[in-house]
């Protein structure tokens, strides 16, 4: 990569310099390969350290760039395709869904928000289940799915206490229902700690929320809260309105 001077340009610096950069990145650079470090970088571009940062987490957020816990900032690999939304809504867990149950616990939700999305009281207990989704040996989503305890009454803690089988089992209940229907938003977040770990993020690594809800006759019967890499993937709507991700290793989310 060359020496760019960008006193002169009128657009912000650091969307220029990504421009620069991203072009680099197809050029001179391979998938996996580290960049150098950031006072190098900011020298050979003549820009401060600050605005350099700018355009290296524009570019992460981009999926061109991924920054790796003892390695630093590298050049990301393609975007992977994962299905999220099909034209037959169905219960989590019915068929190949793809998600790995790694968890359950019973617990009050602390969250105001998804008490509020349930419409549960302060009170009332709820079932917490945790799930992963790993694609081509990555992992690209972790799950939260909150299920009232008054949604699955036949729940036995005898026969399943806890790790994975007590998560199955809380979808099995949960299938016994008769699904009117769900709702399902997106937004961009920020990685917290503990999904940060399961993605092999850092915290505060750009991410997507897909947020779901469940609905049953007599309401709100789950809702789910799945944070993706927003470095791995990019939504797109289909006809029907479902949410998927789909493969492409150069477009923006």
């Amino acid at each position: 990569m060359g020496t760019t001077q960008l006193e002169s340009v009128p657009e912000p610096k650091y969307w220029h310099l990504k421009t620069v950069l991203s072009e680099a990145l197809d050029q001179d650079f391979a998938v996996g390969e580290v960049l150098p470090n950031e006072r190098e970088l900011a020298a050979r571009f003549g820009v401060a350290r600050a605005t350099l940062r700018q355009a290296l987490e524009q570019l992460e957020l981009e999926g061109r760039l991924q920054r790796r816990r003892g390695v630093g900032t590298t050049v990301a690999p393609p975007r992977v395709g994962v299905d999220v939304g099909s034209a037959q809504h169905g219960w989590p867990g019915e068929g190949a869904d793809g998600w790995e149950p790694v968890d359950a616990t019973e617990t009050v939700p602390s969250a105001a928000a998804v008490r509020g999305l349930l419409g549960t009281a302060a009170d009332q207990p709820v079932h917490t289940v945790r799930r992963t989704r790993v694609t081509q040996g990555q992992p690209v989503a972790a799950e939260l799915l909150y299920v009232p305890a008054a949604s699955v009454p036949g729940l036995s803690a005898i026969d399943a206490p806890a790790g994975p089988a007590r998560a199955r089992a809380v979808l099995r209940e949960l299938q016994r229902l008769a699904l009117d229907g769900q709702d399902r938003s997106v937004e961009l977040g920020s990685a917290r700690a503990d999904d940060a770990k399961e993605l092999d993020r850092l915290p505060g690594a750009p991410v997507l929320l897909v947020t779901t809800r469940y609905f049953t006759a007599a309401g709100t019967a789950a809702v789910s809260v799945a944070t993706y890499r927003a470095d791995t993937c990019r939504l797109t709507f289909g006809d029907t309105g479902d949410v998927q991700i789909t493969h492409d290793a150069r477009v923006a989310s």
